[in-house]
């Protein structure tokens, strides 16, 4: 859901043909698979459209070629730091709600999470949803920020 929300705002923002986004799990289990039937249907009801995504896995090559490595969750986090080869692959790795304005400054490390909505029902995507929409705005203020030349503060 996220690489569809933050694509599609950086379109909205005239940003797109600056921005790449694309989206990889820590884990192989679903790749080529299409996102979850009620993931697309939350994306639908939002207005996105999240058809033609499929899963893939994260290759730690990557980190070579990507300036901004996001994590929905800390043990996504912590897997994507294990994968960094340096210090400086680890540094550009964040937590997507870190983000995310309505958290006000330093809330607690659980409220960071995206939780995994997969097994409750289509309520928690929407809930889900909301939390990716706004931290998906947050970031993409960062990254305007960032591609005129200001630093990123969040993170």
């Amino acid at each position: 859901m996220a690489e569809i929300v933050l694509r599609e705002l950086a379109a909205r923002a005239d940003l797109g043909h600056l921005i790449e986004v694309d989206s990889a799990g820590t884990g192989d289990w679903h790749i080529g698979e299409r996102a979850d039937h009620r993931a697309l249907s939350a994306l639908h009801r939002s207005g996105y459209d999240g058809q033609a995504h499929r899963a893939r896995q994260f290759d730690p090559h990557w980190f070579g070629r990507r300036e901004l490595v996001i994590a929905l969750d800390r043990g996504h986090l912590r897997t994507l730091r294990s994968w960094a080869g340096n210090d400086s692959d680890r540094d550009r790795i964040a937590l997507l709600r870190s983000f995310d304005p309505t958290l006000g400054a330093d809330p607690p490390a659980s409220v960071l999470d995206v939780p995994d909505p997969y097994y409750d029902g289509d309520g928690a995507f929407d809930l889900v949803l909301g939390q990716i929409e706004a931290s998906c705005a947050g970031l993409l203020l960062q990254l305007r920020a960032r591609l005129d030349g200001l630093p990123i503060s969040a993170v």
